[in-house]
């Protein structure tokens, strides 16, 4: 029988008590350490995240402040345009009241205007009549019309004007009634007015104190040479025919 004093009873079991904490130890350490590792590496991806989202941060920072220099640069441009079209507005405003001002003082204007041509043909010299008085009531129809601007009606009355004045810088031949007979009217300036008939038989001119047609063949060969002339069938040449003198006050 094997007997084992107290002592090293005692130191037996303290050695294997030491033994069991130590392998007890070992354990706890080997899986605090692996748990340390997973903490560790879990907490190197939430940096690597979190460099990841300030990257990302940085990188929308600075596309922000583009976009916020640009937006800038567009509404200085706005500001700019919307100054311009402010201006633009107040001129028109101005224009238009300007205008209107015209518009109320042209009318009369135009209308005192249109009755010296009404008056100045139906006392002159009665060459082309008909047309002439025709392009006068032409513009009378016009006046009232609302269709027709301001500045239209301005322009063709103008024009009605330097018509005439043309006339009287022009000689002309053309063909028309007479006392029911057809004969060739020509008109030099605004200082004689003859008719020829076709065969040459008859020829007269138009007596500014009369008022009437007078017939006088002796100019005959006169007239019948400045109808060529008119007529472009000669070269322009002296022309011998009756002019009468501006009547004496």
């Amino acid at each position: 029988m094997l007997f084992i004093n107290k002592r090293a009873a005692m130191t037996l079991a303290a050695v294997l008590w030491t033994g069991l904490v130590s392998a007890a130890t070992v354990s706890d350490v080997n899986k605090s350490g692996g748990q340390w590792l997973v903490a560790q590496a879990d907490s190197q991806k939430r940096v690597d995240a979190l460099a990841d989202q300030r990257r990302d941060l940085s990188s929308d920072y600075r596309t922000t402040l583009r976009e916020s220099e640009g937006l800038k640069l567009y509404l200085q441009q706005l500001r700019a345009q919307l100054k311009s079209q402010q201006d633009e507005m107040a001129a028109i405003r101005q224009e238009s009241q300007e205008l209107d001002r015209t518009n109320i003082e042209i009318q009369p204007l135009m209308l005192r205007m249109l009755e010296s041509v009404d008056q100045f043909v139906q006392l002159d010299v009665p060459f082309l009549k008909e047309e002439r008085v025709a392009r006068v009531a032409r513009l009378k129809e016009m006046m009232p019309r609302a269709d027709v601007t301001v500045s239209e009606k301005y322009r063709r009355i103008v024009e009605a004007y330097q018509i005439e004045m043309e006339y009287g810088r022009t000689i002309e031949a053309y063909r028309g009634k007479l006392a029911d007979k057809e004969v060739d009217f020509l008109r030099v300036g605004r200082v004689g007015l003859f008719y020829q008939t076709p065969d040459g038989k008859e020829t007269g001119y138009w007596d500014r104190e009369k008022k009437d047609w007078v017939a006088d063949g002796g100019y005959a060969e006169g007239v019948t040479e400045g109808l060529k002339v008119a007529k472009k069938q000669t070269s322009p040449n002296l022309l011998i025919v009756p002019i009468q003198a501006a009547a004496s006050k």
